[in-house]
C-alpha cells in the first residue's frame, strides 16, 4: 500500500467496524488489515491524532482507536465554502456482496496473494460492440443519463462546463495522487497561474489543468488516437519527472506498482502494440460509456509509460464522452482506498467488480453537477454563437498584440449594423477574462496574466 493511502485505508477500516456494531481497533487489528508494518502504522496513527481525525480510548496493551468526524484535509476552508472543498472518507458506493467479497480478498496480505502479470488476451479477446466490459444494460442507461439533447458539434458540453470542469477534474484526479491542496487551494491556483514558487501538488494540479484545456480543444478536432493519449501523458507530467524524455513516451524502465503482486509487462515493443490497440478498439466502440470504462481500465492495467499512468487513464476516458458531448467524468467524492482497491481488483485478479460500481457511481453523480450548470448557462446567446470565432480572433488581437479595439473589429469586417452589438459584446468577453479560462481563446497564461496586471488595458 502506497504511504499516501495508509491514513485512508486506516479510516476506511474504522469506519467499517462502526457500520458493523464492531467499535474501536486496536494499533494490532489495524496493522493486520492494513499490511504494512506495525511502526508505519503507529506513526500514522500519531499524525492522525495530531489532526483530530481519531479519538484514542484506554491504555496499554488496551488502548483502541475511533474516528472522530470527517477526515482531515490540508488548508483552511472558510465556513461559506462550497460542500466540495470538504469531503467524508466514508463516501463510498453502496458496494453489492460480491465488490466486499472481493475487496476482503484484495486486502490480505501480500504473501498470501499469487504474483500475476500482464494478461494481453484481456485486450485480444475484446471485440467492439460483441464484447462488454460494463454490463450493457448499465452502460445504455448511463449514456441516456448523461448525453445532452440534440445534434451539437463534438465537445460542445465539455466546452460550456469547461470552467467548472478544469476545478473539479484535475483536484480529483490530483487528490487520487496524494495531492495535498484543497478544491479552494485549486481555485486560487487556477486563478494566479504558474510560478516559479510552484511545489509538485501545484505543479501537478496546472498539469491536468494545461492537459485538460487541450482535450477540449483538440480532441473534437483529431479524435481518440494514441497521439493524443501520449500528448495528454506529456502534458501531466511536465517539470514532474526526472528524465524530460520520458514524456509521452513509451517506457523502456521497469515499473513496479506499490504494494501489489501484479508485474506489469516490460517490454517497450508490447507495450507500444497494446496502447495502439487499446485506443483502436476504444475508438470503434458505439456506447461512449464503455469506451470511457474500456480506456480507463485498460491504459491503467496496461501502464505504458514510466509514470502518471493512472492520470493518464483518468483523463483519456473523458475523450469518448468528450466526442459524444456526453456529461464529463470528473471522479468526485472517490475515496483513494476505493480507488486503489478497485484498480488492484483489476491488476491482480482481472475482477472488475468493484472498477464497475465505483465508475456508475461517480459518473452517476457527475451527471446531475454539470447538467444544473447547463441549465444555469440558459440557452445559448445567437448573436455570440453567430460571431464566436470573431470574438475569439478580436480577444487574441487585443491581448496578444495590443491593437486597439475598434481596429480589431474593423480587421474582421463586422457588418455595421451589427458593429455596436459586437463591441459590447467583446468587451464583456475581455472583462471575463482570466489566467484560467484563456484557453478558449488559444492565448498563452503568461500573456494573459500580463495583459490582466497591465490593468486590462482595451485602446
Amino acid at each position: 500500500m502506497a504511504r499516501r493511502e495508509i491514513p485512508a485505508a486506516i479510516l476506511a477500516y474504522l469506519a467499517e467496524r462502526e457500520a458493523s456494531g464492531r467499535g474501536p481497533a486496536g494499533a494490532d487489528a489495524i496493522t493486520e488489515h492494513v499490511a504494512v508494518p506495525r511502526p508505519t502504522v503507529n506513526r500514522h496513527l500519531r499524525k492522525l491524532l495530531q489532526q483530530g481525525a481519531l479519538v484514542r480510548e484506554g491504555n496499554g496493551p488496551a488502548t483502541v482507536y475511533r474516528r472522530q468526524g470527517p477526515a482531515p484535509h490540508t488548508g483552511a476552508v472558510s465556513e461559506t465554502a462550497g460542500l466540495r472543498d470538504r469531503f467524508d472518507a466514508t463516501v463510498s458506493p453502496s458496494w453489492s456482496a460480491s465488490a466486499r467479497a472481493l475487496r476482503e480478498q484484495l486486502l490480505q496480505p501480500l504473501g498470501t496473494r499469487a504474483p500475476v502479470s500482464y494478461q494481453r488476451h484481456f485486450v485480444d479477446a475484446y471485440e467492439p460492440n460483441r464484447s462488454f466490459l460494463l454490463p450493457p444494460e448499465l452502460a445504455s442507461s448511463l449514456f441516456a443519463d448523461g448525453r445532452t439533447q440534440g445534434q451539437q458539434p463534438a465537445g460542445t458540453y465539455a466546452r460550456k462546463v469547461l470552467e467548472q470542469l478544469l476545478i473539479d477534474l484535475s483536484w480529483a484526479s490530483s487528490r487520487l495522487e496524494g495531492n495535498r491542496k484543497t478544491l479552494l487551494d485549486t481555485r486560487a491556483l487556477f486563478a494566479k497561474g504558474r510560478s516559479e514558487t510552484d511545489d509538485a501538488d501545484a505543479t501537478m494540479l496546472l498539469n491536468h489543468k494545461d492537459a485538460i484545456e487541450f482535450m477540449v480543444d483538440e480532441v473534437p478536432i483529431y479524435g481518440m488516437t494514441v497521439a493524443v493519449v501520449r500528448n495528454l501523458h506529456s502534458l501531466l507530467m511536465q517539470g514532474l519527472l526526472a528524465d524530460s524524455d520520458a514524456l509521452g513516451a513509451i517506457r523502456t524502465t521497469v515499473v513496479h506498482i506499490s504494494d501489489s503482486v501484479y508485474v506489469p509487462t516490460q517490454v517497450p515493443s508490447l507495450l507500444e502494440e497494446m496502447l495502439g490497440l487499446c485506443v483502436d478498439k476504444a475508438r470503434n466502440i458505439k456506447n461512449p460509456l464503455e469506451a470511457a470504462f474500456f480506456l480507463w481500465v485498460n491504459l491503467a492495467y496496461l501502464q505504458p509509460f514510466a509514470d502518471g499512468n493512472k492520470r493518464t487513464s483518468r483523463l483519456s476516458a473523458n475523450l469518448p464522452l468528450m466526442l459524444a458531448n456526453c456529461a464529463p467524468l470528473s471522479f468526485l467524492d472517490v475515496e483513494p482506498t476505493d480507488y486503489a482497491l478497485a484498480m488492484l481488483g483489476v491488476y491482480e485478479r482481472l475482477d472488475l467488480t468493484l472498477a464497475i460500481e465505483l465508475f456508475a457511481w461517480t459518473y452517476r453523480r457527475s451527471i446531475p453537477r454539470y447538467r444544473t450548470m447547463l441549465e444555469a448557462i440558459g440557452a445559448p446567446n445567437p448573436f455570440r454563437a453567430k460571431y464566436r470565432e470573431h470574438l475569439s480572433s478580436a480577444v487574441q488581437q487585443i491581448v496578444a498584440a495590443g491593437t486597439p479595439l475598434r481596429q480589431a473589429i474593423q480587421a474582421l469586417g463586422i457588418p455595421a449594423a451589427d458593429e455596436e452589438a459586437f463591441a459590447s459584446t467583446l468587451r464583456e468577453e475581455l472583462r471575463l477574462l482570466e489566467p484560467y479560462n484563456c484557453a478558449r481563446y488559444r492565448l498563452p497564461i503568461g500573456k494573459t496574466q500580463e495583459w490582466i496586471a497591465a490593468g486590462r488595458i482595451v485602446r
